[in-house]
């Protein structure tokens, strides 16, 4: 099995500052993964590396598309979520004046098959478009536990149903590979629970290989397959759950201990 994503030497700069530094990895498709590391290490830079937020300022990124090898690192985040890359943020950024329903709808512009004309004169392909955007978009909502919600607005959401509403707007892109940054960040222990039941039961649906940042230990030696864990850049680890929490350089990273 090739993998579905390949990082190698990966580095970015900002001027006299590295963020990233000649970082490599490995992910097989249907992977569950985390990325950890104290604060400042260069996860979220990663993430917007791979992603398209960022150019890269050395190394490659590849992602298997169809079975081709395709160069992924410096493209526009749009072309790279052509190819089948959904993210959600740190900081949530919903659509606040839209309903829940329309925040997820939105995000499916990108499977739309009917053009301007069609849509200006309401021929029959613009109607049956409409209408399995609308049954895909509650699919997605389901899944979440949104649909009840979804003439809601989207700001009058609890802040953990905006986090699983962030989710379902990124299953609507139908990606391969899905990035969760800090998907637990301000939740209870009840709600860190049921999301983790719910990355397991998306992951299983739709066949998604998913990456995580995640600061709360407990979900991510729960949950992950391997982690990579990240310190001032540098890639300093990778493993299982078991192996990772007992190795030395990652137990200096995060408490300061000398080896």
């Amino acid at each position: 099995m090739e993998p579905v994503l390949e990082v190698k030497n990966l580095t970015k700069n900002f001027g006299g500052l590295c963020a990233v530094s000649n970082v490599s990895m490995e992910i097989m498709p249907g992977e569950l993964i985390g990325l950890i590391g104290p604060n400042g290490a260069g996860k979220t830079t990663l993430f917007n590396l791979l992603t398209g937020v960022y150019e890269p300022s050395e190394g490659l990124i590849e992602m298997n598309v169809d079975g081709s090898k395709k160069q992924i690192g410096g493209l526009k985040p749009y072309k790279i979520t052509d190819y089948g890359v959904a993210r959600t943020f740190q900081n949530i950024r919903l659509f606040k004046s839209m309903t829940v329903l329309e925040n997820v709808q939105v995000a499916m512009h990108r499977n739309i098959r009917y053009g301007t004309m069609t849509a200006l004169l309401r021929l029959p392909k613009y109607y049956s478009e409409e209408r399995w955007v609308r049954e895909k978009a509650e699919e997605y909502l389901k899944e979440v536990g949104l649909y009840g919600k979804r003439n809601e607005l989207a700001t009058n959401l609890p802040y953990g149903e905006q986090r699983r509403l962030e989710i379902a707007r990124a299953l609507a892109i139908q990606p391969k590979i899905l990035y969760l940054d800090e998907p637990a960040a301000g939740m209870n222990p009840q709600e860190t629970a049921d999301l983790t039941n719910l990355i397991h039961k998306i992951r299983e649906k739709y066949n998604l290989t998913v990456i995580l940042i995640e600061h709360d230990m407990s979900l991510v030696m729960n949950i992950c397959e391997r982690i990579y864990v990240l310190d001032y850049g540098k890639m300093i680890a990778n493993g299982t759950p078991d192996e990772i929490k007992n190795n030395e350089f990652v137990i200096k990273a995060y408490l300061g201990e000398e080896i």
